[in-house]
């Protein structure tokens, strides 16, 4: 079987050094195997994707040389596909509806914390595990509520999804087809009850990009090393949705002077700016530690 590879930008910003690291590792790791490389556009979120971004992200993998396989995969067009996924979930029992803000889930985790006297547990990215006792409330009362339109996120059950799952690992591999791969464990528990979907959102990060690579064949998922701990939750989804499980390989990040990682929300340098600097491809290249 050809192995699948898959870039999956979201078009909510231009794309930076970081981004240009994770699609060149991608196409080289598909030609040094005989691959393909897919393109996704994970434009789940309506209100921040724009078709610019869009359009920019096609220019910026262009200039850089990375081709990849047409049709490109665009999440917004596929919501029914994670609704019926979503469904298969809430079937055995797995998801249940949550209706605290924000602003009341903080409240919660500081009265949490004053009832511990100590530090409420939080996620892999730093938030608060849920505190609210959502999954208790009786089916009339949760159906009333979204009958009456309240906001709600829907979560996954996670005590319950590792009992049904189980023991879950993946095989994480190098960037040659020669290193020797590795098992992990995944430890999804340490998320706590995620978000799958909301009201005004039929999917999540994690629900959608487990099936869009399911869907779309993918065997190889490469991508930075912050979005390791995630793939505990990915596993236990796929062992759920009876999913195949791809090779990961999570590669190195690149970080400011400040010793952040690059990212939109600090306004890292945009490629198509570097690009207008004068910059070639070859000098992105060397800028982010490629031969």
């Amino acid at each position: 079987m050809q192995p699948v590879f898959r870039f999956a930008p979201s078009p909510n910003g231009y794309l930076h050094l970081g981004h240009a690291l994770s699609a060149l590792v991608n196409d080289e790791m598909a030609r040094s195997v005989g691959g393909r490389l897919l393109l996704r556009i994970e434009d789940i979120d309506e209100t921040r994707c724009r078709p610019e971004y869009e359009t920019a992200i096609y220019e910026d993998l262009a200039w850089l040389g990375v081709s990849w396989v047409e049709p490109v995969r665009r999440q917004s067009a596929h919501f029914p596909d994670y609704r019926a996924a979503l469904s298969k979930l809430e079937a055995q029992g797995l998801v249940y509806p949550s209706f605290e803000s924000r602003g009341e889930i903080a409240r919660l985790v500081a009265e949490r914390e004053k009832e511990r006297h100590g530090h409420w547990p939080r996620d892999p990215d730093g938030a608060p595990l849920y505190p609210g006792n959502a999954k208790h409330l009786g089916a009339d009362e949760r159906a009333a509520r979204i009958a009456a339109g309240e906001p709600f996120a829907l979560r996954l059950d996670m005590n319950a999804a590792i009992t049904r799952a189980g023991a879950l690992t993946w095989t994480e591999v190098g960037v040659d087809r020669d290193e020797e791969h590795e098992t992990l464990i995944a430890k999804p528990e340490v998320w706590g009850d995620v978000v799958l979907a909301r009201k005004e959102t039929p999917t999540s990060y994690h629900l959608a990009v487990v099936l869009d690579d399911a869907l779309q064949g993918v065997t190889h998922v490469v991508r930075g090393e912050d979005l390791q701990a995630a793939t505990s939750v990915h596993r236990l989804l796929q062992a759920l949705l009876a999913l195949p499980a791809p090779h990961y390989h999570h590669h190195r990040l690149i970080h400011d002077e400040a010793g952040r990682k690059l990212s939109k929300s600090t306004q890292a340098t945009a490629l198509r700016e570097l690009r207008q600097q004068g910059m070639t491809p070859l000098d992105i290249r060397r800028a982010v530690g490629l031969a």
